[in-house]
């Protein structure tokens, strides 16, 4: 409740939450209220937006509708987003955790293993992770998670580091209570705001990270998504400009408001900046 009234006094959070509340909407019903199916070819290739009231945003180079292309995409890139963030955190939390609560050579081994994905630039990893398996949804959002990791597992471990010595924590080692109680009960919950945060982040990344590779040519080529619709249409730019500015301006808008929804829970969950707004 006070994430809730903390967001509430945020108008720039708040727009981003509805934003993106508005796009899960669209991707949760939109295929079914708009049943137009995004691969038929409904009129003439090239149809500029607006010019035919049944096709509002025109036609692609193959005469398919963009609108159902939009609203189909919408699902597809918010379901990657969010499932190879949720991959990332499922790698770099237990990975931050033992590092950060165990230390010593443990956090030696584990924080020298994430430098070796941090080494390489994680969308020159991605490319190389997708084309050596077959360009999918699937490949796509392992291949995003795999490089999503590392700043997941650096950030808890910070957090682990930090609080492991705190009083509760020496408490619970002095009650009995194994390791992973205390990983889990106790410090785990206590380092969830920044997390969640950064979550919030890495799924607007993945989502360009999505975009980008199938503007490369490296999407699923039977899904589609925002990102396949730009790519598909990279080479008429000048001629209907368009079918990439549409699907662009989605995701930019996408993006933007889960960059403002992570500025909102970042106040809303860190103690010192909500502290500063009541002040």
């Amino acid at each position: 409740m006070k994430i809730i009234k903390t967001l509430a006094h945020n108008k720039v959070a708040m727009v981003g939450l509805i934003v993106f509340v508005l796009l899960v909407l669209v991707a949760v019903f939109g295929p079914y209220l708009y049943g137009v199916s995004p691969w038929k070819m409904v009129q003439r290739p090239f149809l500029p937006p607006f010019e035919n009231s049944q096709y509002l945003l025109g036609t692609d180079t193959l005469g398919r509708d963009v609108l159902a292309g939009l609203i189909h995409g919408a699902r597809i890139s918010l379901l990657v987003g969010l499932i190879s963030t949720v991959i990332a955190l499922m790698i770099g939390v237990p990975l931050g955790a033992f590092a950060g609560y165990h230390g010593g050579w443990i956090d030696d081994v584990l924080m020298r293993f994430t430098e070796i994905f941090q080494t390489v630039p994680s969308f020159a990893l991605a490319i190389v992770l997708v084309a050596i398996f077959e360009p999918s949804v699937y490949s796509i959002t392992a291949a995003i998670a795999l490089v999503s990791w590392p700043p997941v597992a650096r950030l808890v471990r910070g957090e682990f580091l930090l609080l492991r010595s705190q009083e509760y924590v020496l408490a619970a080692k002095l009650n009995g209570q194994s390791n992973i109680n205390i990983i889990l009960r106790e410090i785990l919950p206590n380092s969830l705001s920044p997390i969640i945060v950064l979550a919030s982040l890495m799924v607007a990344t993945a989502i360009l990270l999505e975009s980008s590779l199938s503007f490369l040519g490296l999407g699923d080529p039977d899904i589609i998504s925002w990102g396949y619709m730009i790519g598909a249409s990279r080479t008429v730019m000048r001629q209907a400009w368009w079918l990439s500015f549409i699907p662009g301006v989605a995701i930019a808008i996408t993006v933007l408001a889960l960059n403002l929804l992570g500025e909102g829970l970042n106040e809303a969950l860190n103690p010192k900046l909500s502290g500063k707004r009541d002040n």
